[in-house]
């Protein structure tokens, strides 16, 4: 089903705040559409794996909302920005490696730089969607504030971006998310 050429058809970049529910939402979409149409591409997923393998951690711990991941957060961060600099399209590149799906959605696009890239490289078929929730929603799905992280470039890269072709509100009310959804999805279909 992929285009001809190999590129996507689509691929929507999802942005937001730590537990804005950017994962819930992808995953959410992608059920709706079906694995073999879309692919959730986690760009953390590369940087992840490149970070264990020179730190000699556990990738597969790494990659849940676990305690293990929070402590190596910071660091990882940090180490991700100097990967970052010498190379804005490093883990962009490995992210989409060997996808054959039409729909692409990229669930953690944190950088103006990662936006950047996308539209250099697929243009038109690139568009952004903001997750947003409350303070209040964010914390019932246990977000806590921790400086060094949610003031950092990785949580705040694209509160200034504004110019969002989507924003999903995540605040808990499942029919509004639901009527969203269902938005996205007829959009995703048009272009298939």
């Amino acid at each position: 089903m992929a285009q001809l050429g190999g590129g996507p058809r689509l691929v929507l970049l999802f942005s937001g705040k730590r537990k804005s529910g950017k994962d819930f939402v992808t995953e959410a979409l992608q059920s709706r559409l079906g694995a073999d149409v879309c692919a959730v591409l986690r760009l953390s997923s590369p940087l992840k794996e490149q970070y264990a393998q020179e730190h000699g951690l556990n990738f597969q711990r790494l990659l849940d909302a676990s305690t293990y991941k929070e402590a190596y957060r910071r660091d990882m961060i940090l180490w991700g920005e100097e990967k970052r600099q010498a190379d804005p399209g490093f883990f962009c590149r490995k992210v989409v490696e060997g996808v054959s799906q039409p729909v692409w959605l990229v669930s953690d696009t944190r950088r103006m730089s990662d936006i950047q890239w996308f539209r250099e490289v697929y243009g038109a078929v690139t568009q952004t969607v903001r997750v947003v929730a409350s303070e209040q929603s964010r914390q019932q799905r246990g977000w806590v504030f921790t400086s060094g992280v949610d003031d950092g470039e990785s949580e705040c890269g694209l509160d200034n971006f504004g110019d969002f072709d989507w924003v999903i509100e995540n605040h808990g009310d499942e029919q509004h998310l639901e009527e969203q959804l269902e938005n996205l999805v007829e959009f995703v279909h048009s272009r298939l």
